[in-house]
């Protein structure tokens, strides 16, 4: 995959896009033009050799699968604002939970936000890890909803645009719809399986924050399209 432009405005060198990939390029072109970029640069630029350090050798699969989720969390920078290194940061290591040194109760949305709570990490980055996707409907599976409440609490937004970036990338990190990763995830686990149970009663909900934040995306792409074109109004994103 070629390289998009990184947290601080330049050219990630940690990205390669594969043959055929161009979704993102208008959303690399409009994150140039926030104001705000690079102001934050440490948390991504910092998460992301934390989370290289932890998967890259020892879980291949699953360091492609959160380049590809980092991906998708620099293409929402135009509708996150300040929070866009935010938001990158926590993707990229959104899965340290699946390393070794950092497994403690085998819920991977918990232990990843446990351990990064441990090397001192920025909070509402721990938060956002525990939260992502499916975590609160596992956790109650497990009887571990209560470990949950050791976290910071974050805005919902930024609950959503995780989750969507965490289901737009395939286990291996190839670019999918949300609702294609929802039904393999399903496959992959079958009835019985915590998992399955928890992710059977969260889908509608995750559904729902997908459609929140394509519905943010098609907003900012209009106020793209809108601010090339004197004179025509300029829609704000909503809340």
């Amino acid at each position: 995959m070629g390289s998009l432009g990184g947290p601080c405005g330049e050219r990630s060198p940690h990205l390669r896009q594969p043959a055929g990939w161009s979704r993102n390029r208008v959303w690399a072109e409009l994150y140039e033009q926030q104001p705000t970029k690079g102001e934050a640069m440490g948390l991504s630029s910092w998460a992301y050799g934390t989370a290289e350090g932890l998967l890259a050798e020892s879980l291949p699969k699953r360091w492609a699968h959160s380049q590809q989720v980092y991906r998708e969390a620099l293409a929402l920078a135009p509708i996150l604002g300040d929070d866009a290194d935010l938001l990158a940061a926590a993707a990229i290591v959104h899965d340290v939970g699946y390393a070794d040194a950092a497994v403690s109760t085998g819920q991977h949305m918990i232990d990843g936000g446990r351990y990064l709570q441990q090397i001192d990490a920025d909070p509402r980055i721990c938060a956002l890890v525990a939260l992502h996707t499916s975590s609160p409907w596992e956790a109650a599976e497990l009887g571990l909803s209560e470990a949950l409440r050791d976290f910071l609490p974050v805005s919902d937004h930024l609950v959503d645009a995780i989750t969507y970036c965490d289901l737009s990338s395939s286990p291996s990190g190839r670019p999918v719809q949300p609702e294609d990763r929802l039904q393999e995830v399903l496959d992959r686990y079958g009835p019985g399986h915590v998992v399955f149970r928890a992710v059977s009663a969260a889908r509608p909900e995750l559904l729902r924050m997908v459609q929140r934040v394509r519905e943010k995306v098609s907003v900012a792409r209009l106020r793209g399209l809108s601010s090339e074109s004197p004179g025509a109004p300029n829609p704000s994103i909503p809340p």
